[in-house]
């Protein structure tokens, strides 16, 4: 219970009808709590309460308790250390992390940076450095902390006090292209030993830190990694909260039992622009979501200076009056001082304004609130990392933003935006913390570093050694895996002979090799939100079993099947429902283990292209900030592959987003030889080579043969081209047809029917990768320009056309963009075909007409192209334009 729990009672005195009896029953609830302990209380309670609902009764539930803190003085742990050191150790890191900010403005106007926050949460972290957060070492595995991204100046002044960081460095806040700054928010691409995770994009961190403590179970559950005693930090904003991503998987910490898993939240109440609930309160919206879910919810909103007045507080008129006050007005206390909150808050009840009779307005304005008191803070923290009742804790603290601001900011609307501070501020700033800078240099902002043989150096660094280490670390390399040669795939590479089957079955197999190898297989961690059906995966439940942190209480309907509906508690599969979010955040989990865990795991994660790429683009980001390694394998990709479906599952565009993502490396391989060639390359690249990439595949629920493949293709496959095959190569007229997934069919049918009808010879190029043929030939640009006196080298694109004899006519599933990716570094006449509008529901063959890339159009095409080269007569197009019923009125697919 909380503080004033003797108390709140008495608030509705006036509606007791009967005040002897709840006299009565307050006395026996109190003399169960003191001497069978609140466990006992609790048992009792729940069972009146059933018992009153079976007999009619409807109490209503509330998952809110009184706007007070969730421990009472009493049951606080007291916090160890010296109080008065870790106060100035503080003290220095807010100064130093201000004066980053403003002083990186003073030399670029504009640059940007964020004092506020860290501000408001500098006691937060602070307690953790301290006391909680574990590094990695040889006797722990080291805790996983997410820090929120808008607080980095504060761990950059922290880092510059042990002598991680220099001054320079710190000078060199968010200039950092010359190679010697520092980033502005958590980016482990731009500083690889320092930042583990990204997480300045609003509700990243949140849904990443539940799958990370996940993982951490799923992977001590299969026996790979002990994970006992390691604790995921989350720190978020309460503004952040209203992210989808930041309470979207709470209920799923509940149900698999985290209490591994500690958020804390910053309740400082405001957001960029204002309040965060102006009219009603956050931390009791909070508290409501996360109880609701299961989580404990530890309240941590007034410090020590009120106690004294919650143990007057005989009448509960002080609880009374916090439950009815509102964020907005809370706010306004805090920025408008001590003689308005007398007026405004205290002098609304006669009690009250007793109560605090005896204090001046500069007592009441130091008031302090729960996440700025170390104390409290310890407390909640130390409930939170012994609590091991099965369920994840979080800690909702209540802060000023922009706190120690002064009138530059504290608690105004405007803090958020502060970026520079006066001289009047900054001698506000140095005396409210005591920081040693003299008048004369005060202005010019200069960072403060005690000398290294100081208490406070001393201190700082006894408490990160026994704690294993200093935070944030990031560890670059996993343990190494020995990947099987390619020839483990050898009866993908040999084609399928006359069986038909999709690339989605294509993975499923290569997904049973890897499983049986011995080397790697316990390391394979296939990921799907719900469509392992859809992909032909459910085969695999009964041989590798999906993941359960209690196995299996249930008999599977199914159970008399051979791939039965198969938990286990050491299954392998992560099958997280129908949650793309969820699901990457799961595959990001084991994708950053290497990292994290210094294991490194391989997964792949099977989903809907559309569904799942569309609504995880800021994941495949934060994937690529943050160095993952792993597969994506985006299923019945394309907008014309899906027999029947329509608009929302037809993706025509995810290749040319992941050509964004500098780390990603997409293809769409058409045959079973080409995704195997591209997956053992991929493993190789990320787990033998270390190389910091991680791959997305396209595929394909279309069902035709496969080829084996030719001879020596391997690297140029590899590379996003090769020659799959040529024919009519004296004919007089020659074209050369590209392609790749489902429509590299259409483009071969197109090549045949050339010769065959028009007596024009046709080479045929497989383009598994124009993104990555695109890269390459950026670079090849680059270096010639760069270097001017020097032979030009020849991209990829080029060198394989150098000889070509025609036109070049490119035709994918995906929009226009795609293919034209290469326009720049290709030596022949270029022409592209693509899906490029809505998608619509019908049969493949009538998508393909209708947004004509099907091998009709591609005949036609090519025949345009030669003619442009006065090659063919034009009425040859226009004989096949109405041969094939082509209609010339026909609307464009990508406005009709």
């Amino acid at each position: 219970m909380a503080q004033a729990s003797a108390h709140p009672e008495h608030v509705d005195d006036a509606n007791d009808v009967d005040p002897q009896e709840s006299a009565e029953w307050r006395d026996a609830l109190d003399a169960v709590i003191e001497y069978e302990g609140p466990e006992r209380a609790h048992f009792l309670l729940e069972m009146l309460i059933e018992r009153s609902r079976r007999s009619g009764a409807q109490i209503p539930y509330s998952p809110n308790t009184a706007y007070v803190n969730t421990i009472p003085p009493h049951m606080e742990a007291k916090s160890p250390g010296d109080p008065a050191i870790e106060w100035r150790i503080r003290s220095y890191i807010r100064w130093n992390a201000m004066a980053m900010v403003v002083q990186a403005n003073r030399h670029h106007a504009g640059v940007g940076g964020h004092i506020a926050s860290f501000a408001s949460a500098a006691t937060l972290y602070e307690v953790g450095f301290n006391h909680f957060f574990h590094a990695p070492s040889e006797e722990h595995g080291g805790d996983l902390v997410f820090f929120q991204g808008h607080s980095a100046p504060g761990f950059y002044a922290r880092s510059y006090l042990e002598g991680r960081l220099t001054e320079d460095q710190l000078y060199n806040f968010r200039a950092e292209s010359t190679g010697k700054g520092l980033s502005s928010y958590p980016h482990a691409w731009l500083m690889p030993d320092y930042w583990q995770f990204a997480t300045v994009s609003m509700g990243i961190g949140p849904i990443n830190a539940i799958y990370q403590a996940r993982f951490m179970r799923y992977m001590e559950n299969r026996g790979i990694e002990k994970t006992e005693g390691r604790n995921v930090w989350c720190f978020c904003g309460d503004g952040e909260m209203d992210e989808p991503e930041s309470k979207g998987a709470i209920g799923m910490a509940a149900r698999e039992n985290l209490d591994n898993l500690i958020f804390v939240v910053n309740c400082n109440l405001q957001r960029l622009d204002g309040p965060v609930r102006g009219d009603s309160k956050i931390v009791d919206e909070l508290e409501g979501f996360f109880r609701g879910a299961g989580w404990n919810v530890i309240k941590v909103l007034w410090g020590a200076l009120w106690d004294g007045l919650f143990a007057q507080d005989h009448d509960g008129k002080l609880v009374q009056l916090m439950n009815e006050t509102v964020d907005g007005e809370y706010q306004a206390y805090k920025a408008r001082g001590g003689k308005y909150t007398r007026e405004k808050f205290f002098g609304k009840y006669p009690e009250l304004e007793k109560m605090v009779a005896s204090m001046s307005d500069e007592d009441i304005g130091r008031l302090n609130r729960g996440g700025h008191d170390p104390h409290k803070v310890y407390a909640a923290y130390h409930q939170a990392v012994n609590q091991k009742n099965g369920k994840p804790t979080v800690i909702l603290a209540k802060t000023v933003k922009g706190y120690g601001m002064g009138e530059a900011g504290e608690g105004q609307n405007i803090t958020h935006q502060q970026k520079k501070m006066a001289e009047d501020a900054l001698k506000e700033f140095r005396d409210r913390f005591e920081i040693p800078i003299s008048d004369d240099k005060i202005a010019d902002a200069p960072f403060y570093k005690p000398d290294d043989d100081s208490e406070e150096i001393k201190y700082l660094h006894e408490r990160r050694k026994e704690l294993g280490g200093y935070l944030p670390q990031r560890r670059t390399e996993g343990d190494k895996l020995k990947i099987p040669e390619l020839k483990a795939f050898d009866k993908l590479l040999q084609g399928s002979g006359d069986r038909e089957m999709a690339t989605t079955m294509v993975f499923t197999r290569i997904l049973q090799i890897l499983t049986r190898d011995k080397n790697i297989k316990d390391r394979v961690v296939p990921i799907i939100p719900d469509e392992a059906r859809t992909f032909g995966m459910e085969g695999m439940f009964r041989s590798l079993g999906i993941y359960s942190p209690v196995g299996q209480l249930f008999t599977p309907e199914d159970s008399d099947q051979l791939a039965f509906y198969k938990e286990a508690k050491d299954g392998q599969i992560l099958e997280e429902g129908i949650t793309e979010a969820g699901a990457i955040s799961s595959w990001m989990a084991a994708a950053t283990s290497y990292s994290n865990h210094g294991k490194t795991m391989i997964p792949f994660y099977a989903f809907y292209s559309m569904f799942g790429f569309q609504r995880v683009g800021d994941f495949c980001w934060a994937a690529g900030d943050m160095r993952a390694r792993g597969f994506m394998m985006a299923g019945t990709a394309g907008r014309t592959t899906i027999n029947g479906e329509g608009l929302q599952h037809q993706d025509g565009h995810s290749h040319v987003m992941f050509e964004c993502v500098p780390n990603a490396k997409s293809y769409d391989p058409t045959f079973s030889y080409e995704m195997a060639v591209i997956i053992h390359r991929g493993l190789v690249e990320m787990y033998e080579e270390g190389r910091d990439v991680y791959y997305y595949l396209t595929m394909m629920n279309e069902n035709y043969s496969h080829p084996a493949m030719p001879e020596g293709v391997e690297d140029d496959i590899i590379a996003g081209m090769y020659k799959f095959s040529e024919s009519g190569t004296d004919k007089k007229n020659q074209v050369n047809l590209l392609g790749c997934g489902t429509i590299l069919r259409e483009v071969i049918a197109a090549a045949e029917m050339l010769e065959e009808e028009y007596d024009v010879g046709a080479t045929v190029w497989s383009a598994p990768s124009f993104p990555e043929l695109k890269r390459e030939g950026a670079s090849v640009e680059r270096w010639n320009m760069l270097h001017p006196e020097q032979d030009p080298k020849q991209s990829f694109v080029a060198q394989k056309f150098a000889d070509a004899k025609g036109p070049a006519i490119a035709a994918t599933d995906y929009v226009r963009a795609l293919p034209e990716m290469i326009r720049p570094y290709m030596p022949v006449a270029y022409h592209t075909l693509g899906t490029d509008g809505f998608g619509r529901s019908d049969t493949r063959e009538a998508l393909r007409e209708f947004f004509e890339v099907d091998r009709r159009w591609i005949t036609v095409c090519a025949l345009k192209a030669l003619a442009d080269e006065g090659k063919v007569e034009r009425k040859v197009v226009a004989d096949a334009i109405n041969k094939y019923g082509i209609d010339p009125e026909k609307p464009e697919p990508l406005t009709h």
